[in-house]
């Protein structure tokens, strides 16, 4: 959770992704890499920041993407801004570097990044995936780079991966979901419902979760804490969007 210090407005917080860690030259961290696309006022305050600027930071909180050691392919598929914590996680997943201070380790073989946006304007990061050495295969609705139409489309045209992992809008993130059943393949998203508190105190970051233990076969769950990152199986789409 981010925020600009000493003012009200706006007052809270918001949820951002860890994109990566800037090391020094040792190979320590010294920094965290956010990117973000700038849609209101705390992102437009965040895109006049100068160095030396002070924020407010807090996390890192909820849980992460699952460790699948021992996969082949693993697929990940992100739309819009929904790549920004897969850069990580790739590094994670080839075991190029390690986070949370674990060392490095080689998990899965290949790594398949497909990336959906309205139109190559708006596309982030390609580089930085690439030199990560993910298979990067992108989409855009009207065609100006890539594939023309949904994310999910495009995926539907490879080998499906062993093991997918998710974030976007969710309706991308409900057709993946939907794929991954189909394929008969684990699935986990990381949902980006807005979040106000960030720590759990507020419940207005809620997902619905099938569960036996309610007589509705649903219950609720705090994305911030709970999440953000579910099994997709046990996510209750409803009309559409947990």
């Amino acid at each position: 959770m981010i925020r600009q210090p000493d003012t009200n407005d706006p007052l809270l917080g918001r949820p951002f992704a860890l994109y990566d860690t800037v090391l020094d030259g040792t190979g320590q961290p010294i920094g965290l890499d956010v990117v973000y696309l700038v849609v209101g006022k705390l992102t437009g305050l965040l895109a006049e920041s100068k160095a030396g600027d002070r924020l407010e930071v807090w996390g890192p909180l909820g849980n992460g993407f699952p460790d699948l050691s021992g996969l082949n392919h693993v697929g990940l598929v992100a739309g819009g801004i929904g790549q920004t914590p897969f850069l990580a996680y790739i590094r994670e997943l080839l075991g190029t570097r390690g986070y949370g201070g674990q060392p490095a380790r080689h998990s899965v073989q290949r790594v398949s990044l497909f990336y959906g946006v309205r139109s190559a304007d708006f596309l982030a990061g390609v580089e930085d995936f690439i030199v990560a050495v993910a298979e990067v295969h992108l989409a855009t609705d009207d065609g100006s780079r890539g594939f023309k139409g949904f994310v999910t489309q495009l995926l539907e045209q490879h080998e499906g991966p062993h093991h997918m992992v998710g974030c976007g809008p969710g309706p991308m993130m409900n057709a993946l979901a939907k794929l991954a059943q189909q394929w008969k393949v684990p699935c986990h998203l990381s949902l980006e419902t807005p979040m106000a508190c960030g720590i759990g105190i507020c419940f207005s970051c809620v997902a619905k979760v099938k569960t036996t233990e309610s007589p509705a076969g649903w219950d609720y769950r705090r994305v911030c804490v709970d999440g953000p990152v579910f099994d997709a199986a046990n996510l209750d789409w409803g009309s559409g969007i947990p």
